[in-house]
């Protein structure tokens, strides 16, 4: 398997972008609680389409772990057993994890689609650390690493838990991202360092310190925004979605400055956009970074200045992500190109 180790990073990559993808997609329609337990569904591993479902009925069979919403609370079934025509409470137990107990069926199966794709990506990186097995010998830094990445696929499920649990409270989401860009991360560093091509032009310390720079300055934004989020959703609990013009009223000086430092991204990577190419370093993924970077901003002027139009603070998030990883790969393109003397 180890001939197949790169394009299985590839492909665990790109899942790991789905599940990242598919997260916004939840967020965006409000379906983090679709499913309100972990791992099944409302006790199903295939969920209920229909609020019937999870409804108390006469005659019917349940199993153990099965869940019903009885007077707007949820019950777990003790054992296996079939229903007369009473209700027994004594088949019951209250689930304690927390007291959500509403279905809707949209929100069920675009919480659970997002959990099959992250069950899917994590079977990939599985399989890539059984590729990453070929090169304990030669390169056992890449095995370690894949085993990393798996261990870290494995934490970010508990972390996935750890949400729904909490009934989507946002420091455990917040985590929940920054896991994912540590996978991305090392999944990218992998990539790199199995590849068989390098960028053929020198690359002077001064643009690799900048590109370095850039890169931080975008977790600081990343770690910035998080904290403005949680601030917005605060005041979407206290004051409700139809108070929009009213979320920044009283913002935080974290948000000013999550303003600013986005102005100051954004200038950085211009820059860096045109020493790269006056400079001819053929390092192409500067494109991609100023487009991200340029969207990004766009992006949160816009929620700013027209209220948070639906859709907008995912995509400011998944755009955040993408210009990590285009960050991410060009500090390792520049560190490893030829050195060349001339430092400005």
């Amino acid at each position: 398997m180890k001939k197949y180790y790169r394009l299985l990073a590839k492909i665990s990559l790109a899942g790991v972008f789905l599940v990242i993808i598919a997260g916004a997609v939840v967020r965006m329609t409000g379906s983090g609680m679709g499913c309100p337990d972990w791992p099944k569904c409302f006790g199903y591993y295939i969920p209920p389409t229909e609020k019937s479902d999870l409804e108390w009925h006469p005659g019917r069979e349940y199993k153990k772990g099965q869940v019903i919403i009885w007077n707007e609370t949820l019950l777990v079934a003790t054992g296996n057993f079939s229903t007369t025509d009473v209700f027994v409470p004594g088949h019951w137990t209250p689930y304690t994890r927390h007291n959500y107990a509403i279905f809707n069926a949209f929100h069920t199966w675009t919480e659970f689609i997002n959990r099959l794709l992250g069950a899917l990506a994590g079977l990939v990186v599985f399989l890539l650390a059984l590729a990453s097995l070929g090169f304990r010998k030669h390169r056992p830094s890449i095995t370690v690493l894949s085993l990393v990445v798996l261990i870290g696929m494995g934490f970010q499920a508990w972390l996935g838990a750890t949400v729904v649990y909490s009934v989507l409270e946002p420091v455990r989401i917040t985590l929940h991202m920054l896991m994912a860009l540590a996978i991305v991360a090392l999944l990218l560093y992998l990539i790199h360092t199995t590849g068989l091509s390098r960028n053929p032009k020198p690359c002077d310390p001064t643009t690799r310190n900048l590109l370095l720079l850039a890169l931080v300055l975008t977790l600081v934004q990343v770690a910035m925004g998080t904290q403005v989020r949680q601030y917005v959703d605060g005041q979407v609990e206290l004051l409700g979605d139809q108070a929009k013009a009213k979320w920044l009223q009283d913002a935080p000086w974290v948000f000013y400055l999550h303003r600013s430092f986005s102005i100051l991204l954004l200038l950085l990577n211009a820059y860096l956009f045109y020493r790269i190419r006056q400079r001819q370093l053929g390092l192409s993924g500067i494109y991609w970074v100023l487009a991200l970077a340029t969207l990004e901003a766009l992006t949160g002027i816009t929620m700013y200045y027209f209220h948070f139009p639906f859709g907008t603070q995912p995509l400011h998030l998944l755009l955040a992500s993408f210009l990590f990883a285009w960050q991410f790969y060009l500090v390792l393109e520049a560190i490893h190109a030829p050195r060349q003397l001339k430092t400005s």
